[in-house]
C-alpha cells in the first residue's frame, strides 16, 4: 500500500518528538518546582543580595521566557527569580484563567512559599507588564520599584483598530494551530534546525544553555495553549489591571522600543505604522504611572528589547538599584 511521503515525515516527526520529550522529561529542572494549590510552578533563583539590596522578580511576555537569557546578567548585581507561569516551562499547565489577577495571585503564593522576602523590583515584559502592575498595587509594600519593558496601557489595548483586531485573532488562531504543530514534533523540527534564530538573528548572541531553556517550552502543547488563552483573557487583564494608576512617587523605569517589529520578509503585511502610534500613546501613559519615572529609549530594539538590547534592562536595574540604595541612606 502506498504512504503519502507528508504522511511518513509526519509520523518521523511525532515520533522523534516523543522520543525527545520522554528524554527531557528524565532530566530535573533548571531550577524548582512548588506546589501552588495543588498546582506545580516553576522558578529559578540565583545570586545573592547579602549587602541588603532588593530581590528581582521577573515575569515574562506572553509566550515568552526571556528570563533565561537574562538571569546571568542581572544576578551579577543581586538576587534574581526567574518562574515560568502556569503552562509555560516546566509549570505545569492550569485550568484557572490566566487573567493577570490569577497569575498575580499565583505569583505571591509562590514567592511566600519559596521564602523569597522583599522588598522586590518588579520587572514586566509587554504582557508581564500588566502583571507587575497590579502586583505593585496589590501588595505596595513589597515594591520598591518596577520595570516595563515596551510595557501595555490597558486604555489602548482595549480600544484597539478594527484591523489590529483582525491580527489579533489571527495571532491567537496561530497559537492554536501551533497545539498541532508541537504534537506533530513540527515545532521541535523547527528549534532543531535553528529557525527561531532565523526570525530573530539576535538570539545567536546568546549562549547555547540560556537559549535551550528558553526554546524548550515552546515544542509543548501546554505552551501554545497558554499563549492563546492568555491572549484570549488580554481584556479581562485589562480590565484588572484599570485599577492600577498611580504609584505615588515609585521609582519606575520605563523602556521604550523604536518599533514593535523590525520591517522583514514576514512583517510586510502587519501595519506598523498603526502599531507604533498605539505604542507611542501607551508609553505616554506609562510614564505618568509615578512622579519618580525614568525612560529609557531602546532605538535598536523591537518589541523584544530583552533580545535585541539585553544591556538596556540591565540599566534599568542599576538605576533602581541606586535609587533604592540613597533612600535606604536617608
Amino acid at each position: 500500500m502506498f504512504i503519502p511521503i507528508q504522511i511518513i515525515i509526519l509520523i518521523l516527526t511525532t515520533s522523534y518528538h516523543a522520543i525527545a520529550t520522554f528524554w527531557e522529561d528524565k532530566q530535573p529542572p533548571a531550577g524548582k518546582l512548588i506546589n501552588i494549590k495543588k498546582n506545580q510552578l516553576h522558578y529559578c533563583l540565583k545570586g545573592n543580595n547579602n549587602s541588603g539590596k532588593p530581590t528581582i522578580i521577573l515575569d515574562h511576555s506572553l509566550g515568552g521566557l526571556e528570563g533565561y537569557l537574562l538571569i546571568d546578567e542581572l544576578s551579577k548585581l543581586t538576587k534574581v527569580l526567574i518562574y515560568d507561569r502556569a503552562g509555560y516551562g516546566w509549570s505545569e499547565h492550569s485550568w484557572k484563567p490566566r487573567t493577570s489577577k490569577q497569575i498575580v495571585q499565583e505569583l505571591n503564593t509562590l514567592l511566600t512559599e519559596a521564602d523569597i522576602e522583599p522588598p522586590y523590583i518588579l520587572i514586566g515584559d509587554s504582557f508581564g507588564s500588566y502583571n507587575v502592575r497590579l502586583y505593585a498595587h496589590m501588595f505596595p509594600e513589597k515594591v520598591v520599584g518596577i520595570v516595563f519593558t515596551d510595557g501595555l496601557h490597558e486604555s489602548e489595548m482595549l480600544n484597539l483598530p478594527w484591523l489590529v483586531k483582525v491580527l489579533k485573532i489571527i495571532f491567537t488562531a496561530g497559537f492554536l494551530i501551533s497545539i498541532l504543530g508541537s504534537i506533530l514534533g513540527i515545532i521541535r523540527l523547527a528549534k532543531v534546525v535553528g529557525f527561531f534564530e532565523i526570525l530573530k538573528p539576535n538570539l545567536r548572541k546568546f549562549s547555547s544553555h540560556s537559549l535551550s531553556l528558553t526554546k524548550r517550552s515552546f515544542c509543548h502543547p501546554k505552551h501554545w495553549l497558554t499563549m492563546a488563552r492568555e491572549m484570549i483573557s488580554l481584556k479581562q487583564s485589562g480590565l484588572q489591571v484599570s485599577i492600577a494608576q498611580n504609584f505615588g512617587n515609585l521609582p519606575i523605569v520605563n523602556i521604550k522600543a523604536k518599533s514593535f517589529f523590525h520591517p522583514s520578509f514576514w512583517t510586510f503585511l502587519i501595519p506598523l505604522k498603526m502599531f507604533n502610534k498605539l505604542r507611542d500613546k501607551m508609553h505616554v501613559k506609562l510614564h505618568k504611572f509615578s512622579t519618580d519615572c525614568t525612560q529609557l529609549e531602546a532605538n535598536l530594539s523591537s518589541h523584544f528589547v530583552w533580545i535585541d538590547e539585553p544591556h538596556l534592562i540591565v540599566n534599568a536595574i542599576e538605576i533602581l538599584l541606586d535609587k533604592t540604595t540613597k533612600i535606604d541612606m536617608t
